[in-house]
């Protein structure tokens, strides 16, 4: 392996699994984007419209979390500081506005059943409030 391409191995814990929240979540966009959206052409609905709206805007911020994170691991040790702190500024608002779409998707579900709909946008909530607080950095006392 070349030695400016990207070593997967080298990757921590904290970072694989924002990676593959984020993968998951593109992947899912994507399909009810697909899915949906030929939906919507046959039987059109004002909420759909809306929620497919929300996930339509939220695509484009995970496809540049995937550019940031890929910048950061070729130029791991390359990137001054400010620039690196930059970087994941822009990550971390990347997967904020990422998260949104999962609004889409409980409209979606809400479409579907009150019940479900307001279910999934609680536990949601709730799930990225856990997943925030736990992948914050960690800060150690050195008293």
């Amino acid at each position: 392996m070349e030695a400016t391409s990207v070593n997967v191995e080298s990757r921590t814990s904290s970072q694989d699994k924002r990676w593959t929240i984020m993968a998951a979540l593109l992947g899912t966009n994507t399909a009810f984007m697909l899915f949906q959206g030929m939906e919507q052409e046959t039987n059109p609905m004002f909420i759909r419209e809306i929620a497919l709206a929300i996930i339509a805007a939220t695509i484009p911020f995970q496809g540049i979390y995937f550019l940031i994170y890929t910048f950061l691991l070729e130029h791991k040790g390359e990137l001054s500081a400010e620039r690196m702190d930059k970087l994941h500024m822009a990550s971390a608002v990347c997967q904020i506005v990422s998260y949104m779409s999962l609004i889409g998707l409980a409209m979606m579900w809400y479409n579907t059943s009150l019940y479900v709909g307001v279910a999934f946008l609680l536990s949601t909530a709730l799930a990225i409030i856990l997943i925030r607080s736990v992948m914050s950095p960690v800060a150690i006392d050195e008293a």
